[in-house]
């Protein structure tokens, strides 16, 4: 048997174990102040983040709202009646509550059909009408006035019936699914991965340690969140990813040292020493995994968008404190409780299981190694045609299309589609601030109405189109110039998301205009936003490829170990995201992943937020499986043997950790925001594919072909490695 292993990590563990009752009172208070600290945590969060404020189309916008009370309205009201709205009565009670809540203190601007008479605003039929309300304060702020502007007019005896979309009761509106999604999920999956978790640890007793490192994880990152929220926006989808983050590396932390602490007391030691040995050798896993991850999330930060900043710094607490419960808190557990932590073990556990697991994966390998491209040939195949759907994606921003189709704004949402003129209502904004109504504008506005899918431009000097004035001047033209400059619609004949779309943006803004203008709309928007997220990605990429491959030569000491691993991480996400496209973008097989509208494109900043979890969630099985190759080919130098035993050794528990990882993902997915399903359903494929097809097949076949040169590095990096290394003594 060999000795105990000396080093930090032998210290830590002893430490633990001598202290062991100590650490479990401290733990217990440490979950019980972050429980009291957390509570409220969810008043804190606010949706948005998506868009980047520094953008031209934003400054366009903040112009527009600044200088003409115009721009992207906060609350949409729908008003409906059984005669149409230029009926007297209709008229004179809509005229009234335009007024109204143009009075109001929570009001910034309202604009209506009645008081405008601007043709987008009243629907095809005649008998709806619009009311654009900008409301006061900030994005939790509005929600409020929002919430509080619908209460009141459900009290109220109106001529008409009022629906309610737009930004501010979007985000109300999915703050509020959410919550109840974040419950639901528990009632669905909790029981399930508890069932799980019995057939893999088989001890009532072990199958509830996850538990423990899970909500120290959870609770304890919601507590330093709670504050975070105070001083920057926080996306409530935090929560959510926090949860399901938490709980499943808390399984798989747990299982690889409850595992690792098992193997010890089969070789003989007593409850101590095997503790301080799987402190070493799986803590030191578990840390180095935890490092890896987080990294991962710190692509994140990059992007000058707080909905993903925020989830990187979720990710990242949550990380590091299951990583430290891990380390600490359950080898405490373990220490206290010793061999009847394996108590209650249920019938199917039975001694020989994990002899004939270690049997079948040990012969997995082996096959996988004689046939080496045989094997992996069809696979990597498999993963190419998956992928293939991703090169026919679509990107465009959250709307009310993320709620359930029967969420009161997302009905509201598609009345205002169906009923009005939507490309009026989505038109591009042109802010041209310091300009004038001259005839350099009129050449400017008749270029523009020009283009191509221009069907017309609005503009103080009246409507134009294809290259010629339509429509004279109107008073509501004539509103669109005042002393600090000039604003223009532009009314597209495609969807706002559309690739024609963005190529009118470009046209607008490369058109030379009598001052420089700001081009705003969603087309400009979803241009501005793609533009940030692609030009950002390379930084991102370079974060993650980077940290990665360092931490992972100081692991292995090889090079080309750290180069197959990010090779195999991005082919199993490529193929993710081609299922993202097929079932998402395109809706098919709606029917097993749940309803949900899809809108033909993928929000844009979906993709990045899946790859980075899910790049870290793979790297955890990635250095799980190279320290025990590692531990092996140490002792013996021979490559195939350390292949072999590793797998043998690793592939049960990987495969048994991803199962309950992508359960715990399903809590994603059973979510009713289309967002959370789709990064639910991206993650568990994501972890499934990269435990079952890349860890079993892709990593042993590779490491045969590559044989020593696995781990092999130039003299100074070996000598480096040496010196710095991460090892377990």
């Amino acid at each position: 048997m060999p000795p105990v292993p000396t080093g930090p990590l032998a210290r830590l563990g002893a430490t633990v174990v001598r202290y062991r009752r100590a650490t479990l009172v401290l733990s217990l208070l440490f979950t019980l102040l972050a429980a009291g600290l957390s509570w409220t945590v969810s008043d804190r969060l606010v949706n948005g983040g998506y868009i980047p404020q520094d953008a031209e189309s934003q400054r366009a916008a903040r112009f527009l709202a600044d200088s003409f009370g115009a721009g992207t309205a906060d609350l949409v009201l729908v008003l409906t009646a059984d005669r149409p709205a230029d009926d007297p009565t209709v008229a004179d009670a809509g005229t009234r509550l335009t007024s109204e809540l143009d009075a109001r203190t929570d009001t910034a601007a309202v604009q209506s059909w009645w008081n405008t008479g601007e043709p987008a605003l009243r629907s095809t039929d005649g008998r709806s009408a619009l009311i654009l309300v900008r409301l006061v304060g900030a994005e939790d702020e509005r929600q409020g006035h929002a919430k509080e502007l619908m209460a009141e007019l459900d009290r109220r005896d109106l001529p008409f019936s009022v629906q309610a979309t737009g930004e501010s009761q979007v985000n109300r509106e999915i703050i509020e699914q959410s919550e109840q999604d974040l419950i639901r999920a528990e009632l669905i999956v909790t029981p399930l991965t508890l069932l799980i978790l019995l057939l893999v640890f088989g001890s009532v007793v072990a199958a509830s340690l996850p538990a423990v490192v899970g909500a120290i994880a959870v609770l304890g990152s919601l507590a330093v969140l709670t504050p975070l929220a105070e001083i920057t926006n926080v996306s409530v989808f935090a929560l959510n990813v926090a949860t399901a983050l938490g709980f499943g590396l808390a399984v798989d932390y747990s299982l690889f040292i409850v595992t690792r602490y098992r193997e010890e007391l089969a070789l003989g030691r007593d409850s101590h020493q095997a503790v301080v040995v799987a402190v070493v050798t799986a803590g030191r896993t578990v840390l180095f995994s935890a490092c890896t991850v987080a990294l991962s999330m710190c692509g994140l930060l990059v992007y000058p968008l707080f909905f993903l900043r925020s989830l990187a710094y979720s990710g990242i607490l949550v990380v590091g404190f299951g990583a430290l419960a891990a380390v600490v808190v359950l080898p405490a557990v373990l220490a206290v409780l010793g061999p009847k932590v394996f108590r209650w073990s249920l019938p199917w556990a039975r001694a020989d299981r994990d002899v004939r697991a270690a049997g079948f994966w040990s012969a997995l390998a082996r096959t996988v190694m004689r046939r080496p491209v045989l094997t992996a040939g069809p696979v990597m195949l498999l993963l190419v045609a998956l992928a293939l759907p991703f090169t026919q994606v679509r990107f465009g921003l959250a709307d009310a299309n993320v709620l359930p189709a029967d969420a009161p704004a997302a009905r509201a949402a598609n009345v205002v589609e169906r009923d009005f003129d939507a490309h009026a209502i989505d038109a591009l904004t042109v802010a041209l601030p310091g300009g004038t109504a001259d005839a350099r504008l009129d050449s400017y506005v008749q270029r523009i109405s020009a283009l191509p899918h221009v069907t017309h431009v609005d503009a103080p000097t009246g409507r134009y189109a294809d290259g010629a004035q339509a429509v004279p001047a109107t008073p509501a033209h004539a509103a669109m110039v005042n002393p600090d400059g000039v604003r223009l619609n532009v009314v597209l004949d495609v969807d706002p998301f559309s690739a024609a779309g963005e190529r009118v943006v470009a046209q607008v803004r490369d058109l030379p205009g009598p001052v420089p203008a700001l081009v705003g709309g969603p087309s400009a928007t979803l241009v501005d936003t793609k533009g940030v997220v692609g030009g950002m990605l390379p930084w991102a990429l370079a974060i993650v490829g980077v940290s990665t491959f360092i931490l992972l030569f100081l692991f292995t000491g090889g090079l080309l170990v750290p180069v197959k691993a990010l090779v195999l991480n991005l082919l199993s996400l490529t193929a993710t995201f081609g299922v993202m496209v097929y079932v998402f973008q395109d809706g098919h097989l709606k029917w097993l992943v749940g309803d949900f509208t899809a809108t033909g494109y993928l929000e844009v900043t979906i993709p990045v937020l899946a790859f980075c979890i899910a790049f870290g969630l793979s790297m955890d099985y990635e250095v799980f499986m190279l320290s025990r190759m590692r531990e092996e080919y140490v002792r013996h130098g021979d490559n195939e043997r350390a292949v072999a035993v590793g797998l043998a050794r690793t592939g049960r528990l990987i495969s048994a950790a991803a199962v309950i990882v992508a359960s715990v993902m399903v809590a994603l997915a059973t979510s009713q925001l289309s967002l959370l399903k789709l990064l639910g359903v991206a993650l568990a494929l994501a972890v499934v594919t990269d435990a079952l097809l890349v860890r079993a097949v892709l990593v042993p076949a590779f490491m045969r072909l590559a044989g020593r040169a696995n781990w092999w590095a130039p003299g100074p990096l070996a000598r480096l490695h040496r010196r710095i290394g991460l090892r377990d003594s």
